[in-house]
């Protein structure tokens, strides 16, 4: 468990520092790895948040491009696929970990698009107080060029995909990405599939708002979506119906804790989440940590 969680931490804090073209993200020994899901649309890993592929006559449509340093084996394993540059890269929000690969794939000719927050973020820079990690503005290449305020949808390869913004969830700026016709859905940081999930409260996010942006993918899902998460293994409805009850069941207990007066370092020491470590806590965080990022934003 220890090592799980320190690949994971390690993983995830990386992304969330500034990574200049040629800076070292272990891009030598780093493998983007394609899961199929249908004959168009893969799941790409590697290091960092999960990546969506969809290709076709129309063009790549990426989402997500984790670190700058691996935009190379990024593009490879694209056109090992059948596709190529992407035409449309799409960020799901501006975490270094998923927008990372912006500026290499923003110079080799892909339209970057995002919620307007985004863009904000990425041009201003951001520093992450619960990791120290600072990132640096965003140079113009990597700036989403198209930005929108609620949605935005995408008629190509023979599929419409809908880009849907929700307010106040991880970040401020997050969106998900359904493929309507494929049944395929990337969520972007609304869900870690299978451990508590970092929510950026320094940044807009609070955990109310996760579990109302989970309602709201779960509104669109059956048996037979095939969910790409954020972070963690290609799930299922049932997966994020059990991750929204997680999230749900420390929403009622933190807010009673909130409601009674107690602090976070009080609320830590009640350990309200201690029956949920064992299937929550093998990942990113631990409950103890984890209630002392979340709790002013319950």
């Amino acid at each position: 468990m220890i090592a799980k969680l320190a690949m994971i931490l390690c993983v995830f804090t990386t992304g969330l520092l500034s990574l200049p073209n040629g800076a070292k993200a272990g891009g030598d020994i780093v493998k983007i790895t394609p899961i199929q899901l249908t004959d168009q649309i893969y799941m790409l890993t590697g290091k960092g948040g999960n990546m969506g592929l969809f290709i076709g006559d129309d063009g790549s449509f990426l989402i997500d491009d984790q670190f700058a340093p691996l935009a190379k084996k990024i593009l490879a394993v694209i056109k090992s696929v059948g596709g190529d540059v992407p035409k449309f890269l799409i960020n799901t929000h501006y975490n270094g970990d998923h927008t990372g690969g912006n500026e290499n794939l923003g110079q080799a000719g892909s339209l970057i698009f995002s919620h307007d927050n985004v863009r904000q973020r990425l041009s201003a820079g951001s520093f992450i107080q619960e990791f120290k990690k600072k990132r640096l503005g965003v140079e113009k290449e990597g700036l989403p060029v198209v930005t929108f305020s609620e949605d935005i949808s995408f008629h190509i390869n023979n599929d419409v995909i809908h880009v849907m913004h929700v307010p106040a969830a991880h970040t401020d700026g997050d969106s998900f990405v359904r493929f309507k016709k494929a049944n395929v859905i990337h969520t972007g940081d609304i869900f870690f599939n299978g451990f508590y999930p970092f929510i950026d409260v320094q940044h807009g996010g609070f955990l109310k708002g996760m579990i109302e942006a989970v309602d709201r993918v779960l509104l669109l899902t059956d048996d037979q979506t095939r969910i790409i998460p954020g972070h963690g293994p290609l799930a299922d409805r049932a997966q994020l119906v059990s991750y929204r009850q997680m999230l749900n069941t420390v929403f009622e207990r933190l807010r009673k804790l909130k409601a009674e007066g107690k602090t976070a370092k009080e609320a830590v020491a009640a350990e309200p989440l201690e029956d949920l470590d064992e299937t929550w806590g093998d990942g990113m965080f631990e409950s103890d940590r984890w209630i002392e990022i979340i709790y002013s934003g319950v």
